[in-house]
């Protein structure tokens, strides 16, 4: 009952992490000591069908829950204390990092492990500093072929879920699905829409199942026959998506109490995230 509960919680914090532009869900996932076993549970689903479910349900139930009620709550803490909100989730990224590091240390003076590092960190800061798209999507009167995008676009989400230091939420931004998307979702609870959401959500959650289970496919073969060149090409992921999210963020000004708010939420971040890898260990 403990082990699910956490698991519960842990699903919620990456729930919440997709919602947020520039934070990484794969991120999370590894930082909180779930990836390799998320990975394997879905790659390999119905070999061990029972054992499986038991290890998804609960990451599932919190991720949902996450999402359907305390996406408001995020939205609000960003436009309200965004320096707090977002030093909260680094400080969950950080929490992650002595765990990930011991994967590596034995192989850190191989320079092509560094430079697979570097290659990925490059890629993430280049992401970075692209302009989130222009354009906004409609889901008024669409189509078969916009069934058919959200489908596509629902398949890119999932990659970049699983994929750690990419944002899905900033993916979708960069697409111009992401407010349609999350508009779409809080209004579920309104029932005069919830033919036409529901007809929206479907293919895009479709194009996500589909997406977990080619890139989980992808990942778990390359963690079998190339694990510690992956682990740093996952670290330099990570460490460049905690400068994707302090990014926006340069120029705020603090106020002394909002100063010592942010430190504590990233120190309560930091010791959820490690405590949580260490579970797992």
């Amino acid at each position: 009952m403990k082990k699910n509960i956490i698991l519960v919680i842990k699903g919620m914090f990456i729930g919440l992490a997709n919602v947020i532009p520039g934070v990484s869900g794969g991120t999370l996932m590894i930082t909180l000591g779930i990836y390799e076993d998320l990975i394997n549970t879905i790659s390999h689903f119905f070999s061990n069908f029972k054992k499986n479910l038991k290890f998804l349900l609960p990451l599932a139930i919190g991720l949902v829950l996450a999402v359907l009620l305390f996406s408001k709550v995020i939205g609000f803490s960003l436009d309200k204390f965004p320096f707090a909100t977002t030093l909260f989730f680094i400080g969950l990224i950080l929490g992650g990092l002595p765990i990930l590091w011991k994967k590596v240390y034995k192989e850190k003076k191989s320079i092509s492990n560094w430079l697979i590092f570097a290659l990925t960190f490059l890629g993430v800061i280049v992401l970075t500093f692209l302009k989130s798209g222009s354009t906004i999507v409609s889901f008024e009167n669409i189509g078969v072929i916009d069934y058919l995008l959200l489908f596509l676009v629902g398949v890119i989400s999932a990659a970049t879920m699983i994929i750690p230091g990419i944002s899905g939420s900033f993916i979708l931004m960069l697409l111009g699905y992401y407010k349609p998307i999350i508009d779409t979702i809080r209004s579920l609870t309104n029932f005069s829409l919830l033919g036409h959401n529901i007809l929206v959500l479907l293919p895009f959650g479709l194009g996500i199942i589909i997406g977990i289970i080619g890139v989980a496919k992808l990942i778990e073969f390359l963690l079998h026959k190339f694990e510690i060149k992956t682990y740093f090409g996952v670290l330099g992921f990570v460490l460049a998506s905690i400068i994707a999210i302090l990014t926006p963020l340069m120029a705020t000004s603090l106020k002394l109490a909002e100063g010592i708010v942010s430190a504590l939420l990233f120190v309560i971040g930091f010791l959820v995230a490690y405590k949580m890898g260490e579970i797992n260990k």
